[in-house]
């Protein structure tokens, strides 16, 4: 990882080339890396650890997979091409905040601002919590002590996204990517295989598929707690660090084929993280501890591989982790640079002092994030949670306004987005009943039914918006 930040440091001579690759990305590089930076941990250790721990547990992990492959696909079927060919012309922006200034003509600059505040805002938890997880791998695999484990895992990251910027965070999410999904299939394939228990995983997973729709009481699971755990897959519309890769992509008639491994990779892995878990209850005959669920799938390549080979697929951890958090680290140094820096504080920086800035801030922020990261008590799924409901309703309307509907003003952006984020805070500090669901959704759906209302009271675009929104929309039906 640290070789390929090398390499790419040379080739960084812009902030395009920095944050974005100038636009350079393959379909492999792009399709594995958009993968692997949204799966993070939480694909190898929450996953297998929901299916694992019960029958309950399963459901959720067979309801919350279905819905992120179904929203992974309508992300790229949907967004990818048009959001590509949209940011080229409006202004070649490379940043969605910068995105969101020229759709809209924004010549108050708040649009820009306040999209920026709150990546910056979003991920510098959403940092904190990947760095959380790579120090507790450190520490539980080679007991070292929590703070040095987190500084060690902070370092490494810092030093080869601090060199080569985008295309060396993309190529390796690429290694990262395959990585994890070597390690995901051939972990419960030599389970089975050593315990030779298929007929053990076939009777456990139709008992478990069979209560798909009730808990293990016999309850009934309502359709609210379902679609809370489906709703997962609603939020890839506003993943800044996911939505970066379909901007970078070298053409819009390469994202078919990216679209195609996209896919392939995310439901063969999402279906092993889920086999992993079930084949875990299979496997072992002493279970474990209860609240230790989430360690089955080291536990499973500790029991069963010599020690060479399990080093290597337990590192598949640390790359899920390592390919998030990259991700994050740059869209957040991005926003800061080109949204703040170069907005507010020097307009006429030039592209070298950006691209320095850009360098300075990943320091910065990786540092902070590190800080908030120094609690090894911090609940990394709740952050995960939290941050993804708020990019989900914050852009995810936004996003796809933007590119389908002509109408779409400046106010009914930025008061959907303001509206999307505040009800995501609200509702997650309420429960019972109807609170229960998923903040994620009633963020949404609030942010689109502010942006659809200011924009019709709001004065039509101007003409130069309008003809640059069918200009995009001609490209993208000839794409």
């Amino acid at each position: 990882m640290l070789l390929v930040g090398i390499y790419f440091y040379k080739k960084n001579e812009s902030m395009s080339d920095y944050v974005i690759g100038d636009r350079k990305l393959n379909p492999l590089v792009t399709s594995l890396s958009a993968q692997a930076s949204d799966m993070s941990g939480w694909l190898l250790l929450g996953l297998p650890g929901l299916a694992y721990a019960s029958t309950n547990g399963m459901v959720e992990a067979v309801w919350t997979a279905l819905g992120l492959a179904i929203g992974t696909y309508l992300n790229w079927r949907f967004v990818a091409k048009r959001l590509r060919n949209y940011t080229f012309i409006s202004g070649d922006s490379i940043t969605l905040p910068e995105y969101f200034e020229n759709r809209f003509r924004d010549t108050s600059k708040l649009l820009r601002l306040i999209s920026a505040f709150l990546i910056l805002l979003f991920f510098l938890f959403y940092t904190a919590s990947g760095f959380v997880a790579g120090a507790k791998l450190f520490n539980t695999v080679f007991g070292f002590n929590y703070t040095l484990a987190l500084i060690v895992g902070v370092l490494v990251i810092i030093s080869y996204t601090f060199l080569g910027g985008f295309m060396a965070v993309s190529w390796t999410d690429m290694f990262q990517g395959l990585l994890m999904l070597i390690a995901v299939v051939v972990t419960p394939i030599v389970a089975l295989s050593a315990a030779g228990q298929v007929d053990g995983l076939i009777n456990t997973a139709y008992i478990d598929f069979q209560n798909i729709f009730t808990f293990s009481t016999g309850e009934p699971i309502s359709f609210l707690i379902i679609f809370s755990w489906f709703a997962w897959g609603f939020g890839y519309f506003g993943q800044p660090h996911i939505l970066a890769r379909f901007m970078a992509i070298r053409s819009a008639k390469e994202v078919k084929p990216a679209r195609i491994i996209a896919m392939i990779w995310v439901v063969i892995s999402l279906a092993a993280a889920v086999i992993v878990g079930i084949v875990g209850r299979v496997y072992l005959n002493t279970p474990l501890d209860e609240g230790a669920s989430e360690t089955i799938f080291m536990v499973l390549v500790s029991d069963l591989f010599p020690a060479v080979i399990a080093g290597v697929l337990l590192s598949a951890i640390l790359a899920a982790i390592m390919s998030t958090a990259d991700s994050q680290l740059l869209v957040t140094s991005s926003a800061i640079t080109g949204d703040f820096y170069r907005t507010v504080y020097k307009k006429d920086a030039s592209q070298k002092e950006l691209l320095w800035v850009s360098r300075g801030a990943v320091i910065l922020i990786a540092l902070i994030a590190g800080i908030l990261a120094l609690d090894e008590n911090s609940s990394v799924f709740r952050l995960v949670s939290y941050a993804w409901a708020g990019f989900g309703s914050a852009f995810g309307p936004v996003i796809l306004l933007s590119l389908y509907w002509k109408r779409m003003t400046r106010n009914g952006a930025l008061w959907g987005m303001i509206a999307g984020g505040i009800t995501v805070v609200v509702w997650k500090n309420l429960s019972g009943g109807i609170f229960d669901l998923y903040e994620i959704v009633p963020g949404m759906i609030l942010s689109l039914v502010v942006i659809v209302v200011c924009s019709l009271l709001d004065k039509e675009p101007s003409i130069e918006i309008q003809e640059e929104f069918d200009k995009v929309n001609k490209i993208n039906l000839q794409n």
